[in-house]
């Protein structure tokens, strides 16, 4: 897979997941996540991928500060419906890191590890995604301003002729080279604190 180059160099996610050091897929049980881990599971990389990502770096920086964050060990709530706008393709990067599910997931082993009904959609509450940490009851809720990094003038118009049929290859080139462009400034102003909001 030939990637952008900035996509090795963006934050990365280090988890604790007791079951994967249990059935020895992990030594000690530490999984660490990469841009290019959830643009794998998503088939492609956009702000919505990348805000999806950053939320959730945020959230677990903010839950569990110096320790590393417990995979499965957190509940997640959505704002919206899981079939609105791109919560679905949100959710699914969110469930990769935290392995939250809803009744999907994994059943667990003599009552431990179970990852079903940890992952919610439709819920009150004041953002796009809140964050609950099942051992503490500590909660965030997160937000992403994607319009803090504005991407190209031209990147719509450019989309719309792309899908049309109606475009040049020289304006594909063009128009793939301003899209990750735009993903590569988000990624490297994760800690902004405007891009993503927790509270």
């Amino acid at each position: 897979m030939q990637a952008p180059d900035f996509f090795r160099t963006a934050p990365t996610i280090i988890m604790h997941d007791p079951l994967s050091g249990l059935l020895g897929a992990a030594q000690k049980g530490i999984i660490e996540y990469t841009y290019a881990d959830v643009v794998k599971l998503a088939g492609h990389s956009c702000p919505t991928v990348a805000g999806a990502y950053l939320m959730t770096r945020a959230a677990l920086a903010r839950l569990y500060g110096d320790e590393l964050p417990l995979r499965g060990g957190i509940r997640v709530d959505f704002q919206d419906e899981q079939t609105h706008g791109v919560t679905g393709v949100i959710a699914n990067v969110v469930s990769f890191i935290t392995g939250a599910t809803t009744d999907n997931g994994f059943k667990g082993l003599a009552g431990n590890y179970d990852r079903r009904n940890l992952l919610h959609f439709g819920v009150a509450i004041p953002g796009a995604i809140r964050y609950t940490r099942l051992d503490t009851g500590a909660q965030t809720v997160t937000e992403f301003h994607s319009e803090q990094v504005p991407g190209a003038p031209e990147l719509m118009s450019d989309l719309r002729k792309i899908l049309a049929n109606d475009a040049t290859e020289e304006l594909k080139h063009s128009f793939a080279y301003n899209w990750q462009d735009r993903v590569r400034r988000i990624l490297e102003n994760a800690d902004h604190p405007a891009l993503v909001t927790c509270s």
